[in-house]
C-alpha cells in the first residue's frame, strides 16, 4: 500500500477523509421543468419545427435527419437553414416554459404542449395543451403571459 493511499485509509477510520478525498464539483440541478418531450420521445416539439412558427407562421414537421441537441433534447427541423438560425439563437425560437402548455404554468403547473395548439405572440411561441385550451389562453394572453413569467419555473408544480 503506498503512503498516500495508506493516508486516505487512515483519514477514512480518524473520520476526516472529506477534506482529503473530495468528490468532484457536481453541476448545479436546474429548478426548471425538463423541455417537454413527451409527444414523441426525446424530441422536442412533437418533432415539429420550431422556427417555421416564425418564418411559416403555422407548424411545419420537422426531418429526423436535420437535427440540434439543445437543452438536453432532440430539436428537428424542416431544412438546414432553419436548425441553423436556431442554434444561432434558441431563446429567440423555443416554445416558452420549456414547450409545456403556457395555459397550464399561468396557473401554477406543468400540461403537456401540443405543437398543433399554438400562439406566437410577441415574438415567442407559446404551445397549448390542446385547442381548448388553447381559446382559454386566448381570452387573457397578456395576463397569462404576465402570471406565467412570474411564477416560471421555480413556483409551478410538475406534473
Amino acid at each position: 500500500m503506498t503512503f498516500h493511499r495508506a493516508a486516505i485509509v487512515f483519514a477514512l477510520f480518524a473520520g476526516v477523509a472529506a477534506p482529503l478525498v473530495a468528490e468532484p464539483a457536481k453541476a448545479q440541478k436546474s429548478t426548471a421543468p425538463a423541455v417537454y418531450t413527451g409527444i414523441v420521445k426525446g424530441v422536442a416539439v412533437g418533432g415539429y419545427d420550431p422556427v417555421a412558427y416564425f418564418t411559416e407562421k403555422k407548424p411545419v414537421p420537422g426531418k429526423a435527419d436535420i437535427t440540434f441537441v439543445h437543452e438536453g433534447a432532440t430539436w428537428r427541423f424542416a431544412n438546414a437553414a432553419n436548425r441553423d438560425a436556431f442554434k444561432a439563437d434558441p431563446a429567440k425560437y423555443a416554445p416558452q416554459y420549456g414547450g409545456h402548455c403556457a395555459w397550464a404554468v399561468s396557473q401554477g403547473y406543468t400540461a403537456k404542449g401540443d405543437p398543433l395548439a399554438w400562439t406566437v405572440t410577441g415574438g415567442k411561441l407559446y404551445l397549448n395543451y390542446n385547442k381548448s385550451v388553447q381559446s382559454n389562453w386566448e381570452k387573457s394572453i397578456p395576463g397569462n403571459v404576465a402570471k406565467g413569467d412570474a411564477i416560471w419555473p421555480n413556483k409551478v408544480k410538475v406534473q
